[in-house]
């Protein structure tokens, strides 16, 4: 996780991009957890749901 909180603060990445790295259901090789990415960001992380 020490990475991708460099890379957010650094400004490497958006909160958008960082949503790549998080490991979910449809993404099983993401890298840090949902808790993480709130952790790093402030955001709660949220699954965009396709219509």
């Amino acid at each position: 996780m020490n990475f991708w909180q460099i890379a957010f603060i650094s400004r490497w990445v958006t909160a958008e991009q960082l949503r790549i790295a998080v490991k979910t259901d449809t993404n099983p090789f993401g890298e840090i957890t949902p808790e993480q990415y709130k952790e790093i960001t402030k955001e709660d992380f949220e699954t965009h749901v396709e219509a």
